[in-house]
């Protein structure tokens, strides 16, 4: 019962001290929260927890069509340093699409978690226009996109 509440302790400490600006870190604290977040989203996806609101970073492994249905969604999967793999499902019609964007290349995000067996999904990497939902973002190269 310990451990559950650590896990619940520390994604309310990463959750709140990185909301707002975590993109703009210094590289000592990217390598920090990058080790947190991978843990925390080890966890989520171990134990089929939906949700969460999370940070990370990843290499982007593949591109894949457009999700048209409803929302259009930009999709993309990464690879995060732990080796687990998430599915990007950035809406395209509320924040621009991430241009140029190859296999290989480094994504930062801050998003909601969905459990899946593929290792999970991340979406809301946009602001809200209903402002119902806490803002996301993805940080591609220089640029931040919600």
């Amino acid at each position: 019962m310990m451990g559950k509440h650590i896990i619940t302790l520390l994604i309310s400490l990463v959750v709140v001290s990185t909301s707002t600006y975590a993109y703009d870190l210094t590289p000592s604290q990217r390598s920090a929260l990058v080790q947190t977040s991978d843990w925390i989203l080890k966890q989520a996806f171990t134990n089929k927890k939906s949700g969460l609101q999370v940070q990370g970073r990843g290499t982007v492994t593949r591109l894949l069509s457009d999700d048209l249905t409803g929302s259009r969604h930009q999709r993309f999967i990464l690879r995060l340093n732990s080796g687990q793999t998430l599915l990007m499902a950035h809406n395209i019609d509320v924040a621009p699409r991430l241009i140029g964007l190859r296999a290989g290349e480094i994504v930062a995000f801050y998003g909601q978690y969905e459990w899946s067996s593929q290792g999970g999904l991340i979406h809301w990497t946009h602001h809200d226009p209903a402002k119902k939902h806490i803002n996301g973002w993805l940080k591609y190269k220089t640029k931040i996109y919600q």
